[in-house]
């Protein structure tokens, strides 16, 4: 009889590239049995852009792509998982009983696998509960995909931060496995909790099937953008400035897959629409297709001072441009300009705040070096193949699995 595993979403959208792409669907293919508990917003589940889901995907509990589909309405979970705040007697009162926890002890799985700060906290109610009705011991997956809460982040209080990382600490006492996304993320958690086993699960992607080496013998020169364009990341000023500079020093063009997200715009200059592509958003497979003619991959951690998690990050675009042979430019920051020089897979800004100028000089570069670039391209696909592809991830999502099956 196969293992049966509930994912416990929070917050983000049921057609997540981690969450269903990859873990969900591998774990089909494996032979377990998936089901999802994923939440609506105003009645809606979301594309990936933001979207909302209007016509389709309307039933309460559906199958898609073999994966049952349980949701539940956001709104009627915020108070009660906000609890995590409060003290034991107020979780076992009023934190735990949400659809969320509900819908999940439901599904009676054998492994239950968080992927929040805030489903972590359902999570332990799923936990203790079904122990205490059933006498069942589930096992507990909590995926960090960020460090939450960040040490860093401005958003909130000292004060907040540190009740917000002790109720971390003390519910990490009752996961059977951490994962996360960063080897400085992993190092942080193996620290405060080196009684936990922890691994990472890189966010990348299958390896592209059809690549070919890339020559770099076009004359036009193209730098490639995958994911938002909006106020908090693919900064459409800098986007605008990096073009402006490098089309009036070489033939450049500035492609976007992805782009604004629902309700949002990027109003291109008249002078530079022929210089700006936007493919809009795409399919998740057909992401290599639309990056065969990029020669560099950009990526802008911005204000990463401010932030541990962008220090920390490894994010799926960086991953992306690696499997299609594309090397990625990005300004200073600890985890992927660690990856890059270890690997000579791309160009550091040497910056923790680059301007447009900064990098477009560091295209310019890159353009008038092209067996630099050919050596950079070569590295990086040679890296995913070897290493970091989502077919090595997914051994390692296995063995997880495996252990706690044992």
């Amino acid at each position: 009889m196969s293992k049966k595993v509930c994912m416990v979403v929070a917050y983000h959208p049921f057609l997540d590239a981690r969450i269903f792409k990859k873990e969900a669907k591998s774990l089909q293919k494996k032979g377990y049995n998936v089901t999802m508990i994923v939440p609506r917003k105003n009645g809606h589940l979301f594309d990936i852009d933001g979207t909302p889901f209007t016509k389709s995907f309307r039933n309460k509990v559906f199958t898609h792509e073999g994966i049952k589909i349980v949701t539940y309405d956001s709104e009627s979970c915020r108070n009660h998982l906000n609890k995590v705040l409060n003290t034991e007697d107020v979780w076992e009162k009023q934190g735990f009983n949400n659809p969320l926890t509900k819908l999940a002890i439901q599904e009676d799985a054998d492994i239950y696998h968080t992927h929040e700060y805030l489903s972590l906290f359902a999570g332990i109610g799923i936990k203790r509960l079904i122990k205490k009705r059933k006498g069942k011991h589930v096992k507990l997956i909590y995926d960090s995909h960020e460090l939450t809460p960040d040490p860093l982040d401005p958003r909130y209080s000292e004060e907040k931060r540190k009740i917000l990382e002790q109720k971390l600490l003390y519910m990490l006492e009752e996961v059977d496995y951490i994962i996360t996304v960063s080897d400085s993320i992993k190092s942080w958690y193996i620290a405060h909790k080196p009684n936990v086993p922890v691994e990472v699960i890189y966010n990348s992607p299958p390896l592209t099937k059809d690549y070919a080496p890339k020559k770099f013998d076009n004359a036009e020169f193209i730098t490639c953008y995958v994911g938002n364009v909006d106020a908090k990341r693919g900064n459409k000023d800098k986007v605008i400035g990096i073009s402006e500079i490098c089309s009036k020093a070489i033939d450049f063009q500035f492609k976007i897959i992805g782009g604004t997200r629902f309700g949002d715009s990027f109003l291109i200059p008249k002078h530079l629409q022929n210089v700006i592509q936007l493919t809009g958003w795409v399919d998740y497979h057909s992401i290599p297709k639309h990056m065969k003619d990029a020669d560099v991959g950009w990526i802008d951690i911005d204000d990463v001072n401010q932030s541990l998690n962008r220090d920390y990050s490894l994010p799926n675009k960086f991953f992306s441009y690696l499997n299609n042979g594309i090397p990625v430019l990005v300004n200073k920051c600890h985890e992927m300009e660690d990856f890059i020089r270890k690997h000579q897979c791309g160009f550091v800004v040497d910056k923790t705040q680059a301007t447009a100028q900064d990098f477009a000089d560091a295209l310019i570069f890159l353009h008038n070096n092209k067996s630099k670039l050919t050596q950079m391209s070569q590295n990086a696909r040679k890296v995913m193949e070897r290493l970091y592809s989502w077919e090595k991830m997914e051994d390692r999502l296995f063995q997880i699995y495996q252990h706690l099956g044992n």
